[in-house]
């Protein structure tokens, strides 16, 4: 999805609003006392309290892993959604982010057997960073305080072998799904390059991996984070016929 900030010869970037602009945006919003959730948080106004989410990166990390792992044992502890349903009108506190598929098969709130308020979840067919998706895991890192965001592809993704049927065969797509396969092509080709027996299984990884280094490493809000230690940017794939998730 090249825009006017790509050059000749380097890869499209994914990201062409003005990261001085948002975060001068969110400032202002502070200012004006707009309602984020770092102006008047209800935990603090409770003793004092710790946040429900202020916990480490890998402690985020492992509640995901520990969440599946009920998932796929058919043991899940999450039943009675009305829970907290009071305490959620007032703030929310998710203790990880995840960068999904849209596809109908792959529910994070379900696989990883966690509740309304505990993710917060940006999906889009293919799972990569656009604008807007970037923008929003911004928000929840910057202004909500989730330690850890994951990349979650899932076998047999339909963008992505969308997206090698374009590259191997020139499948011609209608509307605006060539601007949604050429961000996936990066992936396709890094993976055709390595020669695999499995092009799709191998892509899937490949733009996971690609899109863990883009927050990683190309983006101010969460690269700084990341630095300081605030945030942990993890990969994972989903496994539609186990309900497994695998860190890549």
């Amino acid at each position: 999805m090249c825009d006017q900030h790509c050059s000749a010869g380097t890869e499209p970037s994914p990201f062409s609003i003005s990261r001085r602009g948002l975060l001068a945006g969110g400032a202002a919003f502070l200012a004006a006392g707009t309602a984020l959730p770092v102006g008047a948080p209800a935990w603090a106004q409770e003793g004092g309290a710790a946040a429900p989410n202020a916990i480490s990166g890998d402690e985020a990390l492992q509640r995901l892993l520990d969440g599946n792992a009920r998932y796929v044992a058919n043991q899940p502890v999450q039943k009675d959604f009305s829970a907290g349903r009071a305490a959620r009108a007032r703030a929310q506190y998710p203790f990880a982010a995840i960068l999904g598929c849209a596809d109908s098969r792959v529910a994070p709130e379900l696989l990883f057997d966690q509740g309304p308020g505990d993710l917060f979840v940006v999906r889009v067919a293919g799972n990569f960073l656009n604008n807007d998706g970037l923008a929003s895991l911004e928000y929840g890192a910057q202004f909500l305080n989730t330690p850890l965001i994951m990349v979650l592809g899932h076998s047999n993704c339909g963008a992505i072998d969308a997206a090698i049927k374009v590259l191997k065969d020139g499948v011609k797509l209608p509307g605006h799904l060539p601007g949604l396969v050429n961000s996936l092509k990066p992936a396709v080709e890094a993976a055709k390059a390595k020669g695999g027996a499995n092009l799709l299984a191998d892509a899937t990884v490949e733009n996971v991996r690609r899109n863990v280094r883009l927050l990683v490493t190309g983006d101010p809000v969460v690269s700084g984070l990341v630095k300081q230690g605030k945030v942990k940017v993890v990969g994972g794939v989903y496994d539609l016929a186990t309900g497994r998730v695998t860190l890549v």
